[in-house]
């Protein structure tokens, strides 16, 4: 069982570290069609987005960051509340996606609840977004790790490539963002919420319009456990009997909904999005609702 709020893990040792790599690879042929499928479903309802950068017309008003040139900010937009506003301007050509998926421990969690695991979901939905962008034209990379490519099989080749990559456990820096781009964050996001905070600031200071998908099992919810249970900290091997578990439901459940709400407050400060996503609801819910988001061509405030 995943506690709310995770402690920093210990470092694997290298046996461990490829053990997962090797788990993890043997699965990516298999999620990789149950991704094609879920993405033929969408499809239809796909369209090209208009794209930002330094053209003529409007693509979004969204948060201003602490750093960026405040020669860049909106002050008509801003005058209406006590928030500052940056107005983003659309550029005609190609646009940039970068994916990104946790695969701390964390994400293995999976519950009798449960269709897949955190991080099975987690990757069946980021390559199925993948196939979506590669179909319509996108350049797309996986963050912190690949290039950004524009082919017809990018999701393949990002398949390709994590397979073979160490398992994705820290969130990348944002040296590697250029210009204007969409980022996609597929994760429990259950570590530090200061840590979080600040890299995401960090990718909307290079003016990156972002979106968090946060994927939790049912149990890690709704706590349906009664009697003498023993739970073990997945990130930290810590663990924690309790004698009568059914005496935690009210307070547990109380401190997972904060969390939740702490990870949404965290994405609308920067103006980016956030979906929650129930490993057991269809893979096919989230993406219909990330595609949404993406294909936005204006992000208001409060939306």
């Amino acid at each position: 069982m995943s506690p709310p709020i995770g402690a920093a893990a210990p470092r694997e040792t290298g046996r461990e570290t490829m053990a997962r790599a090797r788990a993890r690879a043997s699965l990516i042929p298999d999620l990789l069609v149950e991704a094609h499928r879920v993405a033929n479903n969408v499809f239809a309802g796909w369209h090209g987005r208009r794209k930002r950068g330094v053209g003529e017309n409007f693509w979004q008003f969204r948060h201003y960051v602490t750093g960026e040139n405040m020669a860049t900010i909106d002050w008509r937009r801003s005058a209406r509340d006590d928030s500052l506003y940056v107005r983003d301007r659309e550029w005609q050509a190609t646009h940039m996606v970068w994916l990104w998926v946790d695969e701390s421990p964390s994400m293995l969690f999976r519950s009798n609840q449960a269709m897949v695991s955190k991080q099975s979901r987690a990757l069946v939905l980021a390559f199925a977004m993948a196939e979506l962008l590669a179909r319509s034209g996108e350049r797309l990379g996986w963050l912190g790790l690949t290039r950004p490519m524009l082919s017809r099989r990018a999701a393949h080749s990002l398949g390709q490539a994590l397979a073979i990559a160490p398992p994705q456990t820290e969130l990348p820096s944002a040296e590697g963002l250029r210009g204007y781009s969409d980022i996609v964050l597929i994760s429990d996001f259950l570590g530090d919420q200061e840590e979080l905070a600040t890299k995401l600031q960090a990718y909307a200071r290079r003016g990156a319009r972002g979106h968090l998908v946060q994927i939790v099992d049912p149990v890690e919810e709704i706590f349906p456990y009664a009697g003498r249970v023993e739970f073990t900290d997945p990130e930290t091997g810590t663990k924690l009997t309790a004698g009568s578990a059914q005496g935690l439901r009210d307070d547990y459940e109380r401190l997972f909904a904060a969390h939740t709400e702490s990870v949404r407050a965290l994405a609308r400060a920067i103006g980016w999005t956030h979906t929650l996503h129930r490993t057991s609801q269809p893979a096919l819910r989230a993406l219909v609702s990330l595609h949404v988001h993406l294909g936005q061509d204006a992000w208001s405030p409060g939306s």
